[in-house]
């Protein structure tokens, strides 16, 4: 009954996390100095800081200085903080997902007058993504085991209820390893997703690159 929260909360966390990384990144891609320096400050502070600290000041602190945030419920706490969390991370990936990018494709696309935006969406945007996706999905795989730290905010989750079952029975080892074992399968069922994103993203080039062997074969 617990799985379903977990899931939530890893999910738009992930989803927060992935709109402010794709900020960020642009922040760093920016040819304005005082963007990166601000995209830069902001990586080094959320991945420098431990998650639990990061929760406690969002569930506990914010409120001291914001009254109207009181009385935030402990889910919407956990998101926010995760995602901004793993949004530092993100960042990076995506921005070494955009370097990726063979900058010849580009310069070959602005030689042939093909407009910038087009470029980005039927070029730059899909390798990037493609390259980027094996990094995000680990990324996602261990937001999905930080959502136990919810649990610190009162919050009964996955392992929350894992965590009060062993109290009661004072079956630890039972009920931690039934614990893991779930998360495991959850992030095996994730895995297997990420497989078929993964051949979707690359139909295109196998399609190009078939059809290139065909030419080669018949020209020859």
């Amino acid at each position: 009954a617990y799985i379903p929260v977990t899931l939530i909360m890893a999910i738009f966390a992930m989803l927060l996390a992935i709109v402010i990384g794709v900020l960020i990144t642009t922040l760093q891609l920016s040819s304005s100095r005082i963007f990166r320096r601000v995209a830069q400050l902001y990586i080094s502070l959320f991945r420098g800081m431990p998650t639990l600290v990061q929760l406690f000041l969002i569930y506990y602190g914010l409120p001291q200085f914001f009254p109207s945030l009181r009385g935030m419920p402990a889910i919407v706490a956990a998101i926010i903080g995760l995602g901004f969390k793993e949004s530092s991370y993100l960042a990076e990936i995506f921005r070494a997902g955009f370097n990726s990018v063979d900058e010849g494709q580009i310069e070959a696309g602005k030689s042939l007058n093909i407009p910038s935006l087009t470029l980005f969406w039927n070029i730059v945007l899909p390798q990037a993504a493609l390259n980027a996706l094996p990094a995000t999905g680990n990324t996602f795989v261990s937001l999905l085991k930080e959502t136990s730290l919810a649990f610190t905010l009162g919050l009964t989750e996955l392992f929350g209820e894992g965590k009060m079952l062993a109290g009661e029975s004072f079956n630890y080892f039972e009920t931690y390893l039934a614990v893991g074992v779930l998360y495991w399968i959850l992030i095996i069922v994730y895995t297997g997703l990420q497989s078929l994103i993964e051949k979707a993203l690359l139909k295109p080039y196998r399609r190009n690159s078939d059809e290139s062997n065909r030419s080669e074969k018949f020209g020859s």
